[in-house]
């Protein structure tokens, strides 16, 4: 059962061919077994799961099937940097590490009214802040697909967990690529909404212009059914967009015939392995057989995207993460004489190397003799690569690239290299900084590893992103491939 999809599953529970309980059952069971070697979550909410099965069971049989939400009674994991009523929301961090937060963020009440199972909170990168969940602050979360290598991140846990069978469904963040690379290292479909299309609150927040939730699942069809369920206007969030909101299953359509894609050139270059770029040519020659046109495009911008971003994200890392000083929630130091000393030593005892960097750059950046050197010209670079990007969507209907430039590397590979493991996100980061959405899906595989293409939409276009993924999916078999734990 745990190795279906969510849309398989609804029909078996409509049906009453099985139900709820026994699902979350076999998804917990299949926990027991793999976890050991996996690591993907870092609560595991078994007497809840159990409860919220039992309730949706009730559901489904007091309510005419028509009227069943597709999620129902289908397990999901949600990322650690979400909050969850009475639940543990560590962050992946020390410095959270005893945080049980008294609401919900507004995604997982989303989720709840959806009578989704939340069968626990997955591991991450510790405060999102990396990108191969190397950076917890808990445990490492390892690949299902070959134990040594990472599973990308910061959602790594989110990715692996769904790659393993380990839940049906996962919600991840997305920073930088912090859902699709993993995505693409675990050989799941991640998708970023248009930044404003799913509420952040109750996200607990790394970069606020550039943090957008959404979901991890096996093939596109649960992606659509999930962004049903997440997205929409939210008071609550002062970036949330009002604007209509499409279904988002009748965009699945496979039909591509006459649709404008345009390929990077600047991501089929130079720094791409080559069986990466073999697939990613290998998929753009499919999605021409089944009529797509396919015109190189140029986007110089792209050069500086690393550098801005990690000029923009630190910057306001540094002031989202000031709130954590010992004082109001969270881990506080016993060494301390006084109130300076608290602060210093609660911060240096909980949080992890990463973090601490990403908040030193930040800060420097905006102080007061560098600030117009480096954040605001940063600032002016953004702006830059959103015109690129404007540009291209005046010719094409969608924009095409790797996810990532290489394979999911092994452990310890670019740890002792920061710019290393920056440069592994630089197909993602510039849709981040455009706030466009984007989606990460199986396209090949090398050294038995899986390989992602991204497919980039105009603003608020989803549902182009969505059809011209579920068309490639369709005529290929990459997503039906599991790994063997």
């Amino acid at each position: 059962m745990n190795k279906k999809t969510a849309h398989e599953l609804n029909n078996l529970l409509v049906n009453k061919k099985i139900s709820s309980v026994e699902l979350t059952k076999a998804v917990l069971d299949r926990i027991d077994k793999t976890e050991g070697k996996v690591q993907a979550y870092v609560t595991v909410t078994r007497e809840d799961a159990l409860k919220q099965a039992k309730a949706a069971d009730s559901r489904i049989s007091e309510l005419p099937d028509t009227r069943i939400p597709l999620l129902t009674g289908i397990p999901i994991a949600i990322k650690d940097n979400m909050c969850t009523k009475g639940v543990l929301t560590t962050c992946s961090s020390k410095i959270l590490a005893n945080y049980i937060p008294p609401y919900n963020a507004t995604v997982v009440e989303k989720i709840k009214a959806a009578g989704a199972v939340i069968v626990g909170k997955a591991n991450m990168d510790e405060f999102a802040m990396g990108s191969s969940t190397e950076n917890s602050g808990l445990h490492p979360t390892y690949n299902p697909w070959d134990l040594e290598r990472v599973p990308g991140g910061s959602s790594g846990g989110s990715a692996a967990a769904v790659a393993a069978n380990e839940c049906i469904l996962a919600t991840g963040s997305d920073t930088g690529g912090s859902i699709r690379q993993p995505a693409s290292f675990c050989g799941v479909v991640g998708f970023k909404p248009t930044y404003g299309r799913v509420s952040r609150y109750g996200l607990i927040a790394f970069a606020s212009s550039l943090d957008q939730i959404g979901p991890l699942t096996k093939d596109v069809t649960d992606t659509a059914i999930l962004m049903n369920v997440l997205v929409g206007y939210d008071p609550k969030d002062s970036t949330s967009v009002n604007q209509p909101v499409p279904d988002y299953q009748k965009a699945l359509i496979d039909n591509v015939k006459n649709l404008k894609i345009g390929y990077i050139k600047e991501l089929l270059g130079q720094g791409i392995d080559q069986e990466v770029k073999a697939s990613i040519e290998q998929a753009m020659k499919k999605l021409e057989e089944l009529g797509a046109k396919l015109i190189e495009v140029s986007m110089p911008s792209f050069e500086h995207a690393v550098a801005t971003y990690y000029l923009i994200a630190p910057a306001e890392a540094s002031s989202n993460l000031a709130r954590y000083d010992g004082v109001k929630f969270g881990h506080r130091s016993k060494e301390a004489k006084d109130l300076l000393t608290m602060y210093y030593n609660t911060r240096r005892e909980g949080f992890g190397a990463e973090v601490k960097r990403r908040i030193m750059l930040g800060t420097y950046a905006l102080s007061a003799g560098y600030y117009d050197a480096y954040y605001l010209k940063a600032l002016k670079v953004r702006t830059l690569i959103k015109q690129d990007f404007d540009r291209a969507f005046m010719k094409y209907d969608v924009l095409l690239s790797p996810t990532a430039p290489s394979i999911a590397f092994k452990f310890g590979e670019k740890t002792a290299d920061p710019l290393a493991m920056y440069i592994s996100d630089i197909a993602t980061i510039p849709i981040n900084l455009a706030g466009l959405p984007a989606i990460s899906l199986p396209c090949g595989f090398s050294k038995k590893a899986p390989i992602g293409l991204q497919i980039i939409g105009r603003a608020f276009d989803e549902e182009t992103v969505l059809r011209a993924a579920f068309t490639y999916e369709q005529n290929t078999d990459w997503h039906k491939q599991i790994p063997e734990l």
